[in-house]
């Protein structure tokens, strides 16, 4: 008696440690338990079209003697280049599998919209299942600078998975890497459930066509109990637009002075952050030169509005710091200046509240000259090297987003050394993930801590089993710094990932220096569970119970 699977679909690139390729159906016929036949005597045959593998055929004993046949066809273009093969290929099938990667989103409707419909008239009362291989990016709350904008809507939503799944009346599985958790536990739980059902149909057929009188009541299989979901981490949501407003508030890191034409303080501000949205400021703090800006009205604004001082009898200049003092910058427009701190409050919020800065500096200057004089500055700072600013008044200028959004931003600044003070030396290891968060909570940067728990349990749930019964790493060493630091939800999930992989760390010796309340929780969510392995013991008798009756038949 034999089982043919059909697995349909891409589901990402994956390799074992020495570059052999790899997926969801090799991973799994090379791990599972129920399945015989090592490495290399899995792959049969692979038929190649344009140098890439149309199908590969996989062959194997399950449950003892039962051959397992398995066509992984990762390439759609079968349907279009040979209907009569792929129509075979489905027609035959006992169990079809459709995998597709999370992050692919064009790939997933295209295979929606073109081959599904195909597969709904092949079908013929086969199970299906839907497999969602791959970690969502930026799945929960999306930061809001524009580092993340462009990664938005790129993944295949939950939903649209399901609403697939009903579409086939199939399955659905989410795995998120191909871990033995996901690939023998859950994906194989219920791979193997629906081999049974082939298997109990096929003897069932046999029998009918045997016109036996007395048909065979076995036990029915068990329902194995499922594991438990592993928590989600809920990255913080970004503060972008509230940071950069707390900076002209607080004064923090300043390395910008403006002083009034009578060298009075007016206000501080940093130089990042004006250039980010003006090329007057690129040209004054030497960012880019006059012959790189070609735009002689942004020179002579320059020229017009601002000069720097670096005179060491300058009064104050005594009481600066001496390594690395702000940059002192005169303001010659005195009218301008009266209004500079309404301007920076303007400039920080993004440079596109119009309407509010011209209600605030209203207040300030009682002549409507004056008014439209500073309005019309402001303009000029923000000119677009090569444009001619034609607008007459703020209502038109108004702008939907941020100037960050646009062609002036900081991503122009990130990885230049120009006006960088801070150099980041980054290392992907777990370690460093944990000294860096451990910094992060001291300092009170709770998105940086958020974004190294994330680090943390990604590194942890892309190893393999066997990775982490010989790793060094000590997870419960990692538990307790996560405790102490106030990290409650990394240290939740950590008590969930010893849990659920309960026989790799009761093994070691750190497992000894949980509390007695860490050892319960571990204990009562511990996977594979008593209840589990009770189930599987049944299930393996009535495996051994129907081929024992085959073998009388």
């Amino acid at each position: 008696m034999s089982i043919h699977i059909v697995a349909l679909g891409n589901e990402g690139d994956a390799f074992h440690q020495d570059n052999r390729p790899s997926g969801l159906i090799r991973t799994y016929l090379g791990r599972s338990p129920l399945v015989s036949g090592d490495e290399s005597s899995l792959l049969l045959n692979a038929t190649n079209t344009v140098a890439r593998p149309v199908f590969t055929e996989y062959q194997a004993s399950a449950f003892g003697n039962v051959k397992l046949v398995v066509h992984d066809c990762p390439v759609w273009d079968i349907f279009d280049s040979d209907w009569y093969t792929s129509r075979n290929l489905i027609g035959g099938a006992d169990i079809i599998v459709i995998k597709y990667n999370v992050n692919d989103k064009f790939s997933f409707h295209e295979v929606k919209d073109n081959y599904i419909p195909v597969i709904k008239r092949a079908l013929n009362s086969v199970p299906v299942i839907i497999a969602a291989v791959g970690t969502r990016q930026n799945e929960e709350l999306p930061c809001t600078c524009p580092l993340c904008t462009s990664d938005r809507g790129s993944c295949v939503s939950t939903t649209e998975g399901i609403q697939l799944a009903k579409e086939l009346g199939a399955t659905y599985l989410e795995l998120h890497s191909l871990d033995d958790f996901y690939i023998g536990k859950y994906f194989g739980g219920v791979l193997e459930y629906f081999m049974i059902q082939a298997l109990n149909q096929k003897t069932s057929d046999k029998m009918k066509k045997r016109k036996m009188s007395n048909s065979f009541h076995g036990i029915r299989p068990p329902q194995l109990e499922q594991p438990e979901k592993m928590p989600v981490l809920k990255a913080e949501a970004s503060h972008y637009n509230a940071d950069l407003n707390n900076l002209l508030f607080c004064c923090q890191c300043v390395d910008v002075v403006f002083y009034s034409p009578d060298l009075k303080d007016v206000a501080e501000a940093h130089k990042i952050v004006l250039c980010a949205v003006s090329h007057v400021f690129m040209l004054l703090f030497n960012v880019k030169s006059p012959a790189d800006i070609q735009d002689s009205s942004i020179i002579r604004t320059t020229q017009d509005l601002f000069a720097i001082n670096r005179d060491p009898a300058f009064p104050g200049a005594s009481q600066e710091s001496p390594g690395n003092p702000p940059l002192r910058v005169i303001v010659k427009d005195a009218v301008f200046c009266s209004c500079l701190s309404d301007i920076l409050r303007f400039i920080y919020s993004g440079a596109f509240q119009w309407e509010e800065l011209e209600d605030d500096i209203r207040k300030k200057l009682k002549d409507s000259g004056d008014v439209t004089n500073v309005i019309e500055k402001v303009k000029c700072i923000l000119k677009t090297p090569g444009k001619f600013n034609c607008l007459r008044n703020c209502k038109t200028y108004q702008a939907r987003k941020p100037l960050w959004f646009y062609n002036t931003s900081l991503k122009f600044f990130l990885n230049k050394p120009m006006l960088a003070d801070v150099v980041f030396e980054i290392q992907a290891g777990i370690f460093q993930a944990m000294c860096l968060l451990i910094c992060a909570e001291m300092y009170q940067v709770s998105r940086l801590q958020h974004i190294c728990e994330l680090f943390i349990i990604t590194q942890l749930q892309s190893m393999p089993s066997r990775e982490l019964a010989s790793m060094n790493l000590d997870i419960v060493d990692l538990l307790k710094k996560a405790k102490f630091h106030h990290s409650d939800c990394l240290s939740t999930w950590l008590l969930h990932f010893i849990a659920t992989n309960y026989l790799i760390f009761s093994q070691k010796p750190e497992f000894q220096d949980l509390s007695v309340e860490e050892r319960s929780f571990v204990e009562k969510h511990r996977w594979p569970s008593n209840m589990y392995l009770k189930q599987l013991a049944e299930y393996r008798k009535y495996i051994h119970s129907r081929k024992c009756r085959c073998l009388v038949m």
